[in-house]
C-alpha cells in the first residue's frame, strides 16, 4: 500500500513538473535585465538588438532623471499635436528596464493620428481636456470612448489606435509602454511619405493617381 502511494506521488510530481516546463514563460516586451542598471551607451559603434551599458564609473546622477515632460510641446503642425518621448534614445537610464513614457499635447482639434507600436502595449491617462481614444482589432472591430481628466486607457500591443482632442481647449495625456523603445508606425506617413509606388496605393484605395499625389503633398512626399 505504501509503495503504491509513493508511486502515485512520484507520478503526480512528474506530471506537475512536465506541465510547469511546458508552460511558456512570461516575459515583458524587452529582455529582463541581469544587473541593477544598464545606462545606455547611445554612441556605441556596436549594438545587438539594443544598447550596451555605459561603464559604471561613467554613470552619473543625471542618467536616472528626465525633465523633458516639464514643457508643453509645440503643436504647430498638420496634426495640431506634439509627442515628447521618454524612451531609451532620450532617457538612456531606461535601457533594459522594459519601460518608456510619452507626453502628448493637443491643441484644440488636435489628433495623435492612427499608428501602432510594434514592440509594446500602451496605457495612458488623460491629464487635461477631453480625448476620443480608439483602437481597431485585427478583426476590424472598433473600440472607442471619450475620456476626461483622470481617466485611463489601454491599447493592446500592435493594434492601430489614435487619440483626438474633442474638447473646447487644449488637452494633455501621458502614455506608458512595456518597452524601453516601443517604436511607432504612423499610418499616414508610412503610406504617403514613403516610396510605396502610386500604383499600389491607387489599387489599395480604389482612387486615381491625382488623389494619391494630393495626399502625398500633405506629408512632404
Amino acid at each position: 500500500m505504501a509503495s503504491s502511494i509513493t508511486s502515485l506521488r512520484f507520478h503526480l510530481l512528474c506530471c506537475l513538473t512536465a506541465v510547469w516546463l511546458l508552460i511558456p514563460p512570461s516575459h515583458s516586451a524587452d529582455p529582463d535585465p541581469l544587473q541593477d542598471f544598464c545606462v545606455a551607451n547611445i554612441s556605441a559603434s556596436i549594438s545587438v538588438n539594443g544598447f550596451p551599458c555605459k561603464p559604471a564609473s561613467e554613470v552619473t546622477l543625471e542618467d536616472f532623471f528626465f525633465d523633458g515632460f516639464t514643457k508643453e510641446g509645440n503643436t504647430s503642425n498638420i496634426f495640431a499635436s506634439s509627442l515628447t518621448p521618454a524612451n531609451v534614445l532620450t532617457f538612456p537610464g531606461l535601457n533594459t528596464l522594459g519601460i518608456a513614457m510619452n507626453r502628448v499635447d493637443f491643441a484644440p482639434g488636435g489628433i495623435n493620428p492612427p499608428h501602432w507600436h510594434l514592440r509594446a502595449s500602451e496605457t495612458g491617462v488623460v491629464i487635461e481636456g477631453k480625448l476620443l481614444v480608439g483602437f481597431v482589432t485585427t478583426n476590424n472591430v472598433f473600440y472607442s470612448k471619450v475620456l476626461s481628466a483622470g481617466q485611463m486607457f489601454v491599447i493592446p500591443r500592435g493594434l492601430v489606435h489614435f487619440q483626438l482632442n474633442v474638447g473646447e481647449g487644449k488637452a494633455l495625456a501621458f502614455t506608458a509602454f512595456n518597452s524601453h523603445l516601443p517604436g511607432a508606425a504612423v499610418v499616414p506617413f508610412n503610406l504617403f511619405a514613403s516610396s510605396i509606388p502610386n500604383e499600389v496605393l491607387t489599387k489599395t484605395f480604389q482612387v486615381d493617381t491625382d488623389l494619391i499625389n494630393t495626399i502625398r503633398s500633405k506629408f512632404g512626399s
